[in-house]
């Protein structure tokens, strides 16, 4: 486990850059990850506007800010994404700015699913490969406490219950679920990822 951490840092990305590589690729036609579509870079594209969007808009709570500046343990948050990744584009604004509001305690890293199989195989979902997938590690050992994601669970839920009536997702699961993060405003995001962070820190 930590030698695939370790390799997967050692092929991460910042925010920052994750966010040029993928507007690098959509420059040239092109999404992140192995398969490529003109599905898949129409999403990326997408997900770029929604991005820049939510960077401007999403709010920190002033309870999760008190939350990040009282950490004591140093963090890194390692994220598997993709920039085709509806729900990455929804959360990743909103975790880059929790890391932000930590006061350096938390070093935000994300890799690419496709590049890094093998640490995705120890993070599935279901037995899924579903992203976004954080990971939270202490910075010292390099030893991974808890995982969080594909999404908050109100949207999981949202999702299951459309699968199990309509048994498909389709593009009327797909609309709902922008609506219910539209009208959520990362909230639930920010207090399921500090639960699990208050337990870290004991």
């Amino acid at each position: 486990m930590q030698k695939c951490i370790s390799n997967a840092l050692s092929n991460s990305y910042s925010y920052i850059e994750y966010r040029k590589l993928v507007s690098d690729l959509l420059a040239e036609g092109k999404s992140t990850g192995l398969e490529q579509s003109e599905d898949l870079t129409n999403y990326s594209s997408l997900n770029e506007t929604r991005m820049n969007r939510l960077e401007k808009t999403i709010k920190i709570t002033e309870t999760t800010i008190s939350k990040l500046q009282n950490v004591h343990k140093n963090y890194i948050w390692l994220v598997i994404s993709e920039g085709w990744c509806g729900d990455a584009a929804q959360l990743l604004p909103i975790i880059y700015k929790m890391a932000t509001e930590s006061e350096n305690k938390i070093d935000l890293k994300i890799v690419l699913r496709d590049e890094n199989p093998e640490l995705m195989n120890l993070f599935l979902t279901n037995g899924g490969k579903a992203i976004p997938k954080l990971i939270i590690i202490d910075k010292e050992k390099l030893e991974v406490l808890a995982d969080w994601g594909p999404r908050p669970k109100g949207a999981i839920d949202l999702v299951n219950n459309y699968k199990k009536e309509f048994g498909a997702f389709d593009e009327t699961i797909k609309a709902n679920l922008q609506l219910w993060y539209l009208h959520d405003k990362g909230v639930s995001t920010q207090d399921e990822i500090m639960e699990i962070m208050e337990k870290q820190e004991g």
